[in-house]
């Protein structure tokens, strides 16, 4: 028979790996980001063939597909895509070639993007004017509109309008989650809707305590279904489980334009804006670039520094997707450019 006093110094035991465990993530979790981190990757810029007569306007999103086609939303001429005829939506093989565009005429200002386990791509448009944008598109692998989110053009709140909605993830069960207002918009909120478009819940407000936001500019999801919210202006990841539940924020990985997680549950977050405070609350003294880690722990393992990682300007990749190979791809908005990263 185990004595009592053993028991007691078992439990104890296990009460302190366990406390220590706890400050460990704690630590980890709020962490300043690093600037000297491990750079293993070699940059090509550019990548990607265009359509005759067509330059890159604002990079804004890359998105890999599961037969290994990229998807790159660009915003048509310079950052914008009103009034213009150019396709937002290039469709790309592992190679770089051109295999269809689409979109031209649909948005104002394409911002983020997912492609779901079935192959159909999701675009968000951010803007609104004339009668078009504020919307969530779905779209099949050759181009159909198979949803719409959103009323064309009419910025609100509530459960069917958007006030310039920056992302879109979709579960594995299909549930659709939007991130929805840009920076001053009127909602900064999480709204879930089922697989068929209908309205579940909402959650968030504009703050900077647990569960508030201040321009929540991205969103993905983990092999365990949490949602990671680039909460930007707070310069922070929210973690949240998708009945809106709190679950942590994450520091270390710098001021999150855009996030995408692996099958390995690798996390790649692009930090556009570090640097000189422009007024928008920026990290001082932080450099930009793509810092990559683990979405179970929160290390950070590596850091794609941009080129113009100290500049006073929002010049880094906004967006981030990475491909089957591993290569990272950088959407660059003020360069208006498509990175690409290899592997050293």
């Amino acid at each position: 028979m185990i004595s009592t006093h053993r028991l007691i110094h078992s439990w104890m035991i296990a009460a302190w790996v366990t406390a220590c465990l706890t400050i460990a993530l704690f630590a980890q979790s709020t962490e300043a980001p690093r600037n000297d981190l491990p750079q293993p990757y070699r940059t090509t810029r550019n990548w990607g063939q265009l359509p005759p007569g067509v330059k890159w306007a604002a990079v804004t999103a890359v998105e890999p597909a599961p037969d290994g086609t990229i998807y790159v939303i660009h915003r048509c001429f310079a950052n914008s895509c009103a009034g213009r005829r150019e396709a937002p939506i290039l469709k790309y093989d592992a190679n770089g070639k051109l295999l269809a565009s689409w979109g031209a005429g649909m948005f104002i200002f394409p911002h983020g993007a997912t492609v779901d386990r079935d192959g159909n791509l999701w675009v968000t448009d951010a803007r609104g004017e004339n009668g078009k944008g504020h919307q969530v598109f779905k779209f099949s692998a050759d181009g159909r509109v198979l949803m719409t989110l959103g009323k064309a053009g009419v910025s609100g709140s509530g459960p069917d309008l958007f006030d310039q909605p920056t992302d879109v993830v979709v579960s594995p069960s299909g549930d659709i989650f939007v991130t929805d207002s840009h920076r001053n918009g009127k909602n900064n909120r999480v709204v879930r809707f089922t697989k068929d478009g209908k309205y579940v819940r909402e959650w968030g407000k504009k703050g900077s305590g647990r569960g508030e936001l201040s321009e929540p500019h991205t969103i993905a999801m983990d092999s365990r279904g949490r949602l990671f919210v680039g909460d930007r202006e707070n310069n922070r990841i929210q973690i949240f489980d998708q009945e809106g539940v709190f679950l942590d924020e994450w520091r270390q990985f710098g001021r999150p334009s855009g996030i995408y997680i692996t099958r390995d549950d690798t996390i790649y977050v692009a930090d556009s804006e570090s640097g000189p405070d422009t007024g928008a609350h920026e990290l001082p003294g932080i450099k930009k670039g793509i810092r990559i880690g683990s979405a179970k722990d929160g290390r950070v393992t590596a850091f794609i520094e941009d080129s113009e990682s100290t500049a006073p300007d929002h010049s880094g990749a906004e967006g981030v997707g990475v491909d089957a190979q591993g290569n990272v791809y950088g959407a660059v908005v003020r360069r208006q450019m498509l990175e690409r990263h290899v592997r050293k």
